[in-house]
């Protein structure tokens, strides 16, 4: 029966139906820039195909449910044999294999893959972020196993397939896999040298057997992990198949899965070794170095991944703001939540270019890009994935009430918020980072250096800032208990000149005015009431077909 004491009005439409990647004009533009015109065409018509598949009811639905029904740990069957499966939510399996037929995992060998690929990881993302770890992961593996040229010929195949394939079974048997990684443990976390997991080898050239444990090892049910384990020559990086060769079962304990604030639908969980067969990838010894490139393909995924957040909830709350009426005419006409909108907008943007741009330097794979690389990737890790979870819970309170209550989407990317800060080396380990590519490569402080100088003497702002970075640089006192604040005025020195070369004035203007000329408070919604606010908002509106 129809209630009769009141009539709904002025409720928000929900934001569905949507093309993420076409709508995102800062992405797109990205895509455009950082993309060879000659297959420009393809590549927008699968991010395209990948947008519109992102903002539609289905992924929507997709990824409510594989987040209300989380998975489970099957340790035995119900004979009592051991099993070690994870269940998953028919959900996840489809978010998964929608990913991996969009090329999610596959970068390294095609053109502009790096570009393309992080483009469609910012669009699904905002379907659902937890099955991003998986397909991080795979994605991340390929460097390290092309340190063993075999290795690589029999799995770079299966890792950068476009096919899903559910269940463990021999890989040789599949069309595609997916990869996790064990690296911390109970006694160490970041330091990863302190690991007590012991490698003995085996006759077989390079084989090992690992007895151990893995605190924190990601997405459990792949179809292979690689971890680090200290063999008779130090400490080492293996590769270790769930299934072996012959079609058993590797000894692969999962003790419990972890009990996370966010990230409820991936599997995060503690695993022990005992007799577990390796297969040593790299030099005996050397098991940091070799695993150190899945490492910043992963971090370069958490700025990425971040982006992808932002931006899900900056449009929420600016498609909130068209639709909501409140004293007496639309709210994004107020000034107040306009300055609010635009700074969130502002923020989202920076990631998104900084994000994109790093993703370029990986497809150029030139020496200067490398050395770019080494001191950019960590610093925008840092200060990207900190800066998400202000933004996401500013945009929750854009909605008001409505926010704070689950239908609305934003308390699962609020929870999801922090981890990309805490996942492969939180924020001191980035700034540290930071620290250790000045000291020992001065060949990346000349590179960033000749990065942000090609907008030297567009704005006067970024050029002080410029300047007050290398002041800052030229005092090593104390250096390491300024590690943060070096790493965040790089991220934003960085930010500033992309946006000053390759965005609207509107929004360079009113970056350089808040983040480098300190006209800004210290919440959102502070920023100079004389600007083009309007014109930063508006370009931030995701527009519904």
């Amino acid at each position: 029966m129809a209630a009769t004491t009141h009539t709904v009005t002025n409720q928000v439409p929900p934001l569905v139906g949507h093309d993420v990647f076409a709508t995102d004009r800062v992405l797109s533009e990205a895509v455009e820039r950082h993309v060879e015109p000659g297959i420009l065409p393809v590549v927008l018509e699968e991010l395209g195909e990948l947008g519109r598949a992102a903002g539609s009811a289905q992924a929507q639905e997709w990824g409510t449910q594989a987040n209300a029904h989380p998975p489970v740990l099957r340790t035995h069957d119900r004979y009592g044999h051991r099993v070690d499966e994870v269940e998953f939510h028919p959900a996840w399996h489809r978010l998964l294999g929608h990913a991996v037929s969009a090329g999610l995992t596959d970068a390294w060998g095609r053109p502009a893959g790096h570009v393309r690929r992080a483009a469609g990881f910012l669009v699904w993302t905002q379907a659902e972020a937890g099955h991003g770890c998986p397909l991080s992961m795979t994605h991340a593996a390929v460097p390290a196993l092309r340190t063993d040229p075999e290795l690589a010929a029999v799995w770079e195949p299966l890792l950068t397939s476009h096919t899903y394939v559910e269940g463990l079974r021999n890989p040789r048997e599949k069309a595609g896999v997916l990869f996790g990684m064990g690296m911390t443990e109970k006694q160490g976390g970041s330091d990863v040298r302190s690991n007590t997991t012991r490698a003995e080898p085996l006759s077989g050239e390079g084989a090992y057997l690992l007895t151990g444990h893995k605190w924190f090892c990601s997405a459990p049910m792949s179809d292979g992990f690689l971890v680090l384990a200290r063999a008779p020559g130090g400490l080492s990086c293996f590769l270790v198949p769930r299934v072996l060769p012959d079609g058993t079962r590797n000894v692969f304990l999962i003790q419990r899965l972890k009990d996370k604030l966010g990230n409820r639908s991936n599997a995060s969980a503690e695993v022990e070794f005992d007799g577990t067969w390796a297969r040593l990838v790299g030099e005996e010894g050397r098991g940091v170095r070799t695993i150190i490139e899945m490492v910043a393909a992963t971090r370069l995924d958490c700025v990425v991944g971040s982006a992808g957040l932002m931006r899900q909830a900056v449009a929420q709350a600016v498609h909130h703001s068209v639709y909501r009426d409140v004293f007496g005419g639309p709210l994004i006409d107020k000034p107040l939540m306009r300055n609010v909108l635009a700074d969130l907008a502002l923020e989202s943007e920076a990631a998104t270019v900084l994000a994109m741009r790093l993703a370029a330097a990986y497809d150029a794979d030139t020496e200067a890009e490398r050395a770019f690389l080494r001191l950019a990737l960590p610093a925008a890790k840092y200060w990207v994935t900190k800066r998400c979870t202000a933004v996401v819970g500013e945009a929750l309170e854009c909605l008001g009430g409505n926010g704070y209550v689950e239908e609305s989407g934003l308390p699962r990317l609020l929870r999801e918020a922090p981890l990309n800060s805490i996942w492969e080396g939180s924020g001191n380990v980035q700034a540290l980072d930071v620290l250790r590519a000045l000291q020992r490569e001065p060949q990346a402080l000349d590179a960033f250096l000749r990065e942000v100088g090609k907008a030297r003497g567009a704005d006067h702002r970024l050029d002080a800032a410029i300047k007050g970075l290398l002041t800052e640089l030229a005092d090593l006192d104390g250096v390491e208990g300024r590690a943060r604040r070096l790493a965040e005025r790089f991220a934003l020195v960085l930010q500033g000149s992309l946006l000053v070369r390759w965005a609207p004035p509107e929004v360079a203007d009113t970056f350089c005015a808040s983040r480098l000329g300190g006209d800004w408070g210290a919440a959102f919604g502070t920023l100079p009431h004389s600007l083009d606010l309007a014109s930063v908002v508006a370009r931030a509106r995701p527009a519904v077909t």
